[in-house]
């Protein structure tokens, strides 16, 4: 199937009128007065969204300071730089006792199995967070502190986190499928005193003994003379067992409220429960320092320019990044984006499924929900698990209003059909979201068809980890939305086109996209290595923020992502986009999904070798073959049409479910040195591809 060219981008689509009623940002008019003052007056615009927060102290010296020229010497930014502020009371202390949101709940969680549930409210929240607080400091960790975080999708996660964000600890989040080298490479490199994770847990069917990986990793760290000396360890996978002591044993926000202890029992003993490695000169148990914990922790005041936490994300060396945000401009930044990018209001019921391991989850799962008072619906589970409706009863389950997801999963619910999601009635949607990478048209309209059922507006949300949040994106009853396209800047974001002289093109174009001048959730450095931040983000074009990524503005302003810079393709003297290509493969109705990268050619230099996963009752044939190069030819022209093309059952990807383009790289050129692999979910995919590959051209 091939669509219609009005809807392969072309096709604009609007908010239902009842949605333009009560929104924050009616109309594209309005968004453009809003945005122009937020750029030619970005102290007042954003000085005013500084008001709705509590501030110890207000700042006394300019509102923002910064150097964006590397050339001019040090790049510096800071916002509201002097005043002073706790991120943790405002989500929760404002909330329960100014804004009068204590019995409102801040988290249902929904964990792997239906009907493992449970909820909590702000102050509830608020109670928590506070205990384990001064469990942090009886631990010893002090303000500037680095703590490591390795846990599943639970609460504790949230307390954790806002606990060291009270105490002015750095919380430094690991996602619980990174592998022991991984979570000491981050340990090492931010020097963390003190690691938190869990017992074990399960994702899906499989089991994840987590507390035997943080033992490997601390093995290897110690070996290294690391200073972490404690590891506490919450009982998740067990926690039945502290159940049975009776109700008093535990407070009722952290009871899974769904199973008698007996039925939990008989889970557990049904699946099997890992032997859980134990030193107990290290190792204390959450529950047990918790018991005689205080529930009052007085917040410790910082400046707004005080780190808030280390994001480790993908370095080009091969080494992570420790991207570096602080207190109050992150704050005011996810709040706004919150508040504005999904349009929120008090009774919505809002879902984010990403992993609090990663930046979505830090800045929508955690800090932007809580800062508007949002009710959130916190995940532990998989999208297919037990069964392909798991996310579409979840949604009916809550009444979920505002849903935010990624274009992998769309992709992998796409392949099931519409009957799955037809089953359930979704009639609570009212604003639905992607993040994480630029979504194909065809995924897009699918998503906007039958999930949304035409209508709910999309927010395809561009930002990446060292944005803080949301740089590019449609507002949902203002922006008329483009399938693929990430529309227009967000407040404050100064977007601009480049070509490779550095010289910025105007109109309709297609080069590098990079920003002008900082927006408050910008990172600061990288930790412990500023010179690396300089160099990755200011040095290829002084003077602007390279985000590293190509992109297109169409005749009306909008701007599409084209996909990271080292993903284009030189062939025969032409700038080819992958995911270009991938989004008209994608377009066939035999593929679900597709992954493009380079190969060495002899006379072009380099050419495309693609990867593709066929939908279900579709068969890899040559007249398959022949419509799919065909259709690249009719979508790009023939300058793209594919050399190769392979059948993929699976894609190399991360846990978190990104591609790794690196790995196809390797396995397109039959190169076998593959570096670290430890994250890729599935190693076997990557032994199968390699014995299909592809040997001659088509």
């Amino acid at each position: 199937m091939v669509l219609p060219e009005e809807e392969r981008g072309g096709g604009v689509f609007r908010a239902p009128a009842e949605l333009l009623r009560e929104a924050h940002v009616p109309s594209l008019d309005k968004y453009r007065e809003l945005y122009r003052r937020s750029v030619e007056e970005p102290q007042e615009f954003w000085g005013d969204i500084a008001k709705e927060f509590y501030w110890r102290c207000r700042h006394t010296g300019p509102f923002l300071q910064y150097n964006f020229d590397v050339t001019k010497g040090k790049i510096s930014i800071e916002w509201m730089k002097g005043a002073t502020t706790n991120i943790c009371y405002n989500l929760l202390d404002r909330n329960v006792y100014e804004n009068k949101l204590g019995d409102k709940i801040a988290f249902y969680w929904e964990g792997n199995e239906p009907g493992d549930n449970m909820k909590i409210t702000y102050s509830e929240l608020l109670c928590k967070v506070c205990q384990f607080a001064n469990v942090l400091q009886e631990q010893g960790v002090k303000k500037g502190d680095r703590v490591s975080i390795y846990m599943p999708m639970i609460i504790e996660l949230v307390i954790a986190m806002l606990a060291c964000a009270r105490i002015g600890a750095l919380h430094s989040i690991v996602f619980a499928g990174f592998s022991a080298e991984s979570l000491c490479e981050r340990i090492l490199d931010s020097h963390c005193s003190l690691l938190i994770t869990a017992d074990a847990f399960y994702r899906g069917d499989k089991l994840i003994n987590l507390k035997q990986i943080a033992d490997e990793a601390l093995q290897k760290c110690k070996d290294k003379d690391a200073p972490l000396r404690r590891c506490i360890v919450v009982k998740h996978l067990g926690r039945e067992e502290l159940l049975s002591d009776g109700p008093s044993s535990q407070s009722p926000p952290l009871k899974r409220l769904c199973q008698s202890v007996q039925e939990k029992k008989a889970e557990s003993s049904k699946k099997g429960r890992p032997k859980i490695p134990w030193d107990s000169e290290v190792d204390v148990w959450w529950h047990d320092v918790m018991k005689n914990a205080s529930r009052e922790c007085e917040p410790v005041w910082c400046d707004a320019e005080d780190e808030l936490f280390i994001l480790y994300t993908s370095g080009s060396t091969g080494k992570p990044k420790g991207v570096v945000h602080t207190i109050g401009g992150y704050m005011i930044f996810t709040a706004a984006t919150f508040k504005y990018v999904f349009d929120h209001h008090p009774e919505d019921i809002y879902w984010c499924t990403a992993d609090i391991g990663w930046i979505t989850g830090h800045s929508y799962l955690t800090y932007g929900p809580l800062a508007n008072g949002a009710t959130s619906i916190l995940f532990e589970g998989l999208p297919i698990y037990p069964d392909v409706g798991r996310m579409w009863s979840i949604i009916d389950k809550y009444k979920v209003t505002k849903f935010y997801t990624a274009p992998t999963a769309i992709r992998l619910l796409m392949k099931y059909g519409d009957e799955p999601v037809r089953k359930y009635s979704r009639k609570s949607l009212k604003v639905l979201g992607t993040v994480g990478e630029p979504i194909n048209p065809e995924a897009w309209l699918w998503y906007y068809r039958v999930v949304g059922e035409e209508r709910c507006p999309i927010v395809d949300t561009f930002w990446q980890t060292e944005t803080g949040g949301h740089v590019l994106t449609p507002l949902p009853a203002a922006t008329p939305m483009k399938p693929g396209s990430a529309t227009f800047p967000f407040f404050g974001v100064v977007p601009a086109v480049l070509d490779e002289a550095g010289e910025e093109l105007e109109g309709e174009a297609e080069g590098y996209l990079v920003f002008k001048q900082p927006w408050p959730g910008i990172m600061r450095t990288v930790y412990k290595n500023h010179q690396r931040f300089e160099t990755t983000y200011f040095k290829k074009f002084p003077g602007y923020y390279v985000t590293g990524d190509g992109c297109k503005r169409d005749k009306d302003g909008y701007y599409w992502i084209t996909g990271r810079i080292d993903d284009m393709l030189n062939v025969s003297g032409h700038l080819l986009s992958t995911a270009e290509v991938e989004s008209a493969l994608v377009a066939h109705s035999a593929v679900a999904e597709a992954a493009v990268v380079s190969h060495p050619h002899p006379v072009k230099g380099e050419c495309l070798y693609c990867f593709v996963t066929l939908r279900d009752g579709h068969d890899f044939t040559k007249n398959l073959m022949e419509e799919l190069k065909k259709q690249v030819r009719e979508k790009i022209g023939p300058i793209a049409t594919p050399d190769y093309i392979q059948h993929a059952p699976g894609l190399p990807k991360t846990r978190s479910g990104k591609i790794m383009r690196r790995v196809l790289r390797k396995i397109a050129k039959n190169d076998r040195e593959l570096g670290d692999t430890s994250t890729v979910a599935d190693p076997a995919v990557i032994n199968h591809l390699f014995n299909n590959r592809c040997e001659t051209i088509l």
